[in-house]
């Protein structure tokens, strides 16, 4: 399907920033823009081209916001429109759907998201899905620096008092809510939980951005084909997405797995190519039937943008892709009946995504109508 991804705020525009070096050919991007109030984040970004990036929000005088969601909300109504307007060249009444990506944890991204989301809803009829980066808790100072770990005194009363949350997580909830209210879907990348032991935020950014940008890829990449020889038996577009992430700010997860494969040999009857006649490329049966189960059972079982608890779900899409001729139908067809029982999904799409010549197995799996992972509820309560 054909989207136009925006990236908002810092992390929003390195993903994006990603996103674009790693693509292939543009395949399902319809479009692609960053917006920032940094002029510096900006101007660090490489594969996006400048006039894609945009900055916006004199008012923050070329900086960053540090922070302020109640600034950047105001920005961010401020200048909806304008941002809306800074996409036109771009033909966006072509994208299936737009994709917002963004740390939630943060100021300026955060900020604008939702009336972006608003504004791009009363201007397109399509969808809107939001990814967010979700804070780990060590990534932002409290809310009075220097005071959530003052010692108490006698007669004071903190002990009665909830303990200081940080101000991004605070930050999280309240543009999770906002966005919940006006995003089809919401898709969160849970920053902490994909962090090594050891590792600090800065340390694994690169990385965690490359995760990020491949699980876009993955989705809205699916159902695009280059020619006759990749288009898929079973269809992927955007109204299979719609119906399988849902369209009422529910919250989905997407896991993703590959495993490499050899590439089939085809051969000539006459031995020799010649004539142009050669045999269909084959396939060891149990050896395609055990990629395709393994990689089905890693994307579901192993680490998802965000926890799934207990692997339940409301829907579920599968897509599984690699060389047309490892792409056995008996196999997915046990891959989504495993899915079924796995997820307890009522609903379960399935599609299929043929790369000739490629040396790998993969499979997508999307679930959304999920319980709240632990992570989440800790960000909800920040502000309960």
């Amino acid at each position: 399907m054909r989207v136009h991804v925006i990236g908002l705020g810092g992390a929003g525009g390195r993903i994006i920033d990603r996103l674009a070096a790693d693509s292939d050919g543009d395949r399902f991007l319809q479009g692609l823009n960053a917006f920032d109030t940094d002029a510096a984040a900006l101007d660090a970004l490489r594969s996006i081209d400048e006039s894609r990036r945009y900055r916006f929000g004199d008012a923050a005088g070329g900086g960053g916001l540090d922070g302020d969601l109640h600034a950047a909300r105001r920005l961010g109504d401020a200048h909806a429109s304008e941002l809306g307007r800074a996409i036109d060249d771009q033909q966006p009444s072509l994208a299936e759907a737009f994709v917002l990506v963004v740390g939630l944890g943060g100021g300026a991204g955060a900020g604008v998201a939702p009336a972006l989301a608003e504004e791009l809803t009363r201007l397109y009829d399509v969808p809107i899905y939001a990814v967010g980066l979700l804070p780990t808790p060590a990534e932002s100072e409290p809310d009075e620096p220097g005071k959530a770990d003052s010692p108490r005194t006698a007669g004071d009363d903190s002990e009665d008092r909830p303990p200081k949350r940080p101000l991004a997580e605070k930050n999280a909830a309240r543009t999770l809510n906002a966005l919940s209210d006006r995003c089809a879907a919401i898709v969160p990348f849970d920053n902490d939980d994909w962090l090594r032991p050891g590792e600090t935020l800065v340390d694994a950014r690169d990385r965690l951005n490359g995760v990020v940008a491949e699980r876009i890829a993955a989705l809205f990449g699916a159902g695009e084909a280059d020619d006759a020889a990749s288009t898929p038996q079973q269809v992927l577009d955007a109204s299979d997405v719609a119906r399988a992430v849902g369209d009422d700010g529910e919250i989905a997860a997407i896991g993703h797995a590959t495993q490499a494969v050899e590439p089939p040999e085809s051969g000539s009857r006459f031995g020799l190519g010649l004539f142009g006649s050669s045999e269909p490329a084959e396939v060891d049966t149990s050896a395609a039937v055990s990629a395709i189960e393994t990689t089905i059972r890693k994307a579901a079982r192993g680490k998802n943008t965000v926890e799934v608890p207990d692997g339940r779900a409301d829907r579920t899409l599968l897509v599984v892709g690699g060389p047309p001729a490892w792409l056995n139908r008996e196999a997915i067809a046990d891959g989504r009946r495993w899915l079924a029982d796995e997820t307890g999904s009522g609903a379960i799409l399935t599609g299929d995504a043929p790369v000739p010549g490629g040396d790998e197995v993969f499979a997508l799996v999307v679930r959304s109508g999920i319980d709240e992972s632990t992570r989440i509820r800790e960000i909800r309560e920040s502000i309960a």
